[in-house]
C-alpha cells in the first residue's frame, strides 16, 4: 500500500513593514538620490502632459465653451443654465481625465528608472542571494517601457470595468476598491517580476497565490488614488518608496519560496 505523502505548506516570509522600507531607502544615498530624480522627472512629465492635454481639449471644444446661448427667452434661459452646468462638469471631468492620462504616460516613460531602482533595492536586500539579470541593452530599455505600457493599458481596462461595477450599491464600491488595490499591487510588483521576464499572466497569478501580501502592498496606493486631484502628485511622491517597499516584500517571498523548494529537493 502506497503511503500518502503529508501535505506541504506554502513557504512563509516575514512581512517587511513600510517603516523599514522608508529607513532602508533613507540610509542609502544612491537609492534616495535616484528616488528624488525619478520623482522630479515624473512630476515634470505629468505636468507637461497635463498642459498639452488641456490645451488640446480646450482647442477642440473652444467654440462651445466660449459662446454661451442667448438667455433672452425662457427656453434660452434653460439652455444657458444647461450650458453653465455642462461647462463646469466638462471643466471638472476634463481636468481629472487629463491628470490621469498624463500620469499614465509619465509612468510608462519612467518605467526603466523605477525598474533600475527596484533592481538596486533588491540587490542590496538579497545580498549573496541576488540572482543577477542580463546586462543592460537598448532592447531591455524598450522592453521595460513596453511592460509599463502594458500595465498602464491594463489599468485603463480596470478603470472601465470599475466604472460599470460602481453602479452596484455597496457591493460595487467594495469590488471597485479591491480592483484598485490589487491593480496597485500589480503596478509595483511589475518591476521585480519583469526583471525575471515574467509574463503579465504570471504576475497576476503571483497576486492570486500571495493574496494577503498583495492586498497589503496595494491598499495604501489605492486609498491615496481615491483623493481627487491630489492623488497624482501624492502617488508620484510616494512611488519610489512604494516601489522599494513592494520589491523588498516580493524579494522576501521569492527567497522564502526558493529556500522552500531547495529544502524539498534536499529531503527527496
Amino acid at each position: 500500500m502506497i503511503q500518502k505523502q503529508p501535505k506541504q505548506h506554502a513557504p512563509y516570509a516575514e512581512w517587511i513593514p513600510l517603516s523599514y522600507s522608508l529607513s532602508f531607502m533613507l540610509r542609502r544615498k544612491k537609492l534616495l538620490g535616484w528616488s528624488l530624480l525619478i520623482v522630479l522627472i515624473t512630476l515634470v512629465l505629468t505636468w507637461v502632459g497635463y498642459l498639452v492635454t488641456i490645451d488640446f481639449m480646450d482647442d477642440f471644444t473652444g467654440h462651445f465653451m466660449s459662446t454661451p446661448p442667448a438667455a433672452d427667452t425662457i427656453w434660452g434661459w434653460i439652455k444657458h443654465a444647461g450650458w453653465v452646468a455642462g461647462s463646469w462638469m466638462f471643466l471638472l471631468v476634463s481636468r481629472i481625465v487629463a491628470f490621469y492620462l498624463s500620469f499614465l504616460l509619465a509612468y510608462s516613460l519612467t518605467t526603466p528608472g523605477y525598474a533600475f531602482l527596484s533592481t538596486a533595492a533588491e540587490k542590496l536586500y538579497a545580498g549573496d542571494h541576488f540572482d543577477p539579470d542580463a546586462s543592460f541593452t537598448v532592447l531591455s530599455f524598450f522592453a521595460d517601457i513596453f511592460e509599463g505600457i502594458k500595465i498602464a493599458s491594463f489599468g485603463i481596462l480596470v478603470t472601465v470595468v470599475a466604472l460599470f461595477v460602481n453602479f452596484i450599491p455597496i457591493v460595487g464600491q467594495l469590488a471597485v476598491f479591491l480592483l484598485y488595490t490589487y491593480y496597485s499591487a500589480l503596478m509595483f510588483i511589475d518591476y521585480p517580476a519583469s526583471r525575471r521576464h515574467w509574463s503579465l499572466r504570471k504576475k497576476i497569478s503571483w497576486l492570486q497565490t500571495n493574496s494577503s501580501p498583495s492586498f497589503r502592498l496595494g491598499v495604501l496606493p489605492a486609498l491615496v488614488s481615491m483623493i481627487p486631484l491630489v492623488n497624482i502628485f501624492a502617488i508620484a511622491l510616494l512611488f519610489p518608496l512604494l516601489t522599494i517597499h513592494a520589491t523588498l516584500n516580493f524579494s522576501a517571498i521569492e527567497l522564502a519560496h526558493k529556500n522552500h523548494v531547495l529544502k524539498l529537493e534536499g529531503d527527496m
